[in-house]
């Protein structure tokens, strides 16, 4: 049969919406539903065109391709599905089938079971957990080995949770369908539920005879190692995913992922603003006024650092290039240093009368000289 344009097909405008699209599909997926045309080819053949063209233009992508270039533009990776099975077609779009009208017309005689069971195995979870970096770590990077502990997939076995390998069976509560199907009629006709059977979890087959080590699980608990490299940079909070390291999954199923989410320990004198070191550094007062080389740690080792004469208290000196990476890139952020006087708190008999002579010199004394153009100041002050 000659392929038709498909919007024709399907009866719609060009500039249909998608709910257009949708509603006339299922009008003409119900017309030639095999079940109302037993044994007709060419209702069987236009039932599959018709889901064809809502496979197209349903998706915006493949809509496009077809407005611009017509079949030609389907050709290759990402064009139609070209149905030959009509089960196919059942499980491709189970919105649109699964537990809809169609069940209630026909009772899903021909739904593919395949569309309604899930794979045997099942998807393991993922695994969180919190991994604690120094900033030393956290600046330059490190290679960290972690402890996991796991499912970890039934050596015995080999994950199938089957004794001796004998296998698997249709499972007798939902007779291999992966759901258990309940109908009710009211007068608005006949209401369909469908659940997923409890007895073999969807997968519409069971286990003929337990693994004894994993009861059927295809599965234990255990360990496993897992080596990573942190890159320089990370920021508390922030994770990295490590594929396939997270739980086994049950009777074979995949891994799940390990998901390490970092966290930063304190550090005992250095602080971290954004990408910026912090660094409070104590310094005797003779330092501050008379300059002085000092040297301060870094995060690599030490470096030394000039202080000017007449440094005041919080004043900052910044040392470029000496803080936390970006991560990704090349750049670091910067070592601020945080000059602090520090005060002697004991003093001997000698310290103290020199102290006391310098505090009357010029620069150190804190009492103005009383002439009589700092009165008239005062005075001028309070008027």
């Amino acid at each position: 049969m000659e392929k038709k344009d498909y919007y024709e097909l399907l009866g719609v405008d060009r500039n249909a919406t998608l709910d257009e699209i949708k509603s006339a599909y299922r009008k003409k997926a119900m017309q030639y539903h095999p079940d109302r045309n037993p044994g007709n080819k060419e209702a069987e053949e236009m039932f599959k065109q018709a889901a064809e063209a809502y496979e197209v233009l349903s998706d915006p992508d493949k809509r496009a391709r077809y407005d611009r270039y017509g079949f030609e533009g389907l050709r290759g990776n990402g064009g139609t599905s070209g149905f030959n099975d009509i089960s196919d077609i059942f499980s491709h779009f189970g919105d649109i089938f699964g537990g809809s009208i169609f069940d209630d017309f026909f009772g899903n005689t021909r739904r593919s079971s395949r569309s309604s069971r899930r794979p045997i195995g099942e998807q393991g979870s993922d695994i969180k957990i919190r991994l604690p970096l120094t900033l030393g770590e956290i600046a330059l990077g490190a290679k960290k080995k972690i402890k996991v502990k796991a499912y970890q997939q039934c050596d015995r076995c080999q994950g199938t949770g089957s004794k001796d390998g004998i296998g698997y069976t249709t499972c007798p509560n939902c007779n291999g369908t992966g759901e258990i199907r309940q109908v009710t009629r009211t007068f608005l006709g006949q209401i369909v539920n469908v659940t997923t059977c409890y007895n073999c979890s969807g997968s519409g087959q069971v286990v003929k005879e337990k693994c004894p080590k994993c009861n059927g699980e295809g599965r234990v608990e255990g360990e496993h190692t897992v080596d990573l490299e942190v890159p320089p940079g990370i920021e508390a909070n922030q994770y990295i995913v490590i594929e396939n390291q997270g739980n086994a999954g049950r009777r074979g199923g995949p891994n799940g992922d390990l998901i390490v989410i970092f966290e930063e320990k304190p550090h005992p004198f250095f602080k971290r603003n954004g990408n910026d070191i912090i660094y409070e550094l104590k310094i005797p007062f003779t330092s501050a006024a008379l300059g002085d080389e000092i040297e301060i740690p870094t995060i690599e080792g030490s470096k030394k650092i000039k202080i000017e004469p007449g440094t005041q208290p919080n004043e900052r000196i910044i040392i470029e290039n000496e803080g936390i990476p970006f991560f990704n890139k090349k750049k670091k952020g910067n070592l601020i240093v945080i000059v602090n006087i520090l005060v002697p708190t004991k003093l001997n008999a000698k310290e103290k009368e020199l102290l006391r002579q310098l505090a009357q010199s010029e620069h150190f004394s804190t009492t103005p000289k009383r002439n009589k153009d700092f009165f008239e100041k005062v005075k001028d002050t309070f008027l």
